[in-house]
């Protein structure tokens, strides 16, 4: 990526009317309370061009000094996922024997979550996120700057693209995941592994918990001013 300095007229924004942009935002709104995080996934293959696609508008998310500090690897290896799965299933079980603590474990329990994690076999596609601190170009090593911020954006762009895709996905975040890195091929000092999304078409059983469902009324989480 070359810096430049040109500007360019902004094109292709879009203005709709009152009326319109209300009905965009109510209807939005309506397709993201479909999202719903799933531990039941088929194994019915999806198509990697579909994958492809939800990332490239992952990487349209808005970065520190647009440097775009994030790396996607898209997992359908059968033997990569296994190897994934027995990794995160021996640090989970760690988590659930005691690491976690009585709060989060009485916190997790509504969720019906254990160490057991069938789906990272199951399912299709598990992507993996990488944070970079540093990008190199032509050679030369720059800082990235709110890299946690700008990887969390395009994190959820690419939740909600998968979703609008129709897809089915679960975030996981096994600690340490360090093992990721070395799984992935990305075991170097520049890249942290940030989040595991587990990606594909919900089971003939899957369920929401209830819990899942309750979502905070707009008056608890946001003021007028």
């Amino acid at each position: 990526m070359i810096e430049s300095e040109a500007h360019f007229p902004l094109a292709d924004f879009i203005e709709y009317s009152e009326e319109e942009m209300l009905a965009r935002a109510k209807s939005h709104y309506d397709e993201v309370k479909r999202r719903h995080s799933i531990r039941q996934f088929s194994d019915r293959s999806v198509s990697r061009e579909v994958i492809e696609q939800c990332i490239k508008t992952a990487a349209t998310a808005p970065s520190g000094a647009n440097h775009q500090p994030w790396h996607f690897v898209a997992i359908s290896s059968p033997e990569v996922k296994a190897q994934i799965r027995h990794e995160a299933e021996a640090l989970e079980r760690a988590f659930y024997e005691g690491r976690a603590g009585e709060e989060w474990l009485k916190a997790l329990k509504p969720l019906g979550t254990n160490a057991e994690k069938p789906y990272l076999e199951h399912a299709p596609w598990l992507i993996a996120i990488f944070s970079k601190k540093r990008n190199e170009e032509l050679g030369e090593q720059k800082t990235n700057y709110y890299v946690h911020e700008s990887v969390g954006i395009a994190t959820g762009f690419l939740i909600q693209a998968l979703h609008h895709a129709g897809l089915g996905t679960l975030t996981h975040t096994p600690k340490p995941m360090s093992f990721l890195s070395k799984v992935c091929g990305r075991d170097n000092s520049n890249e942290r592994p940030y989040m595991l999304i587990i990606v594909g078409y919900p089971s003939e059983d899957a369920t929401v918990p209830e819990h899942a469902m309750q979502k905070k009324p707009l008056t608890e989480i946001c003021d007028f001013i």
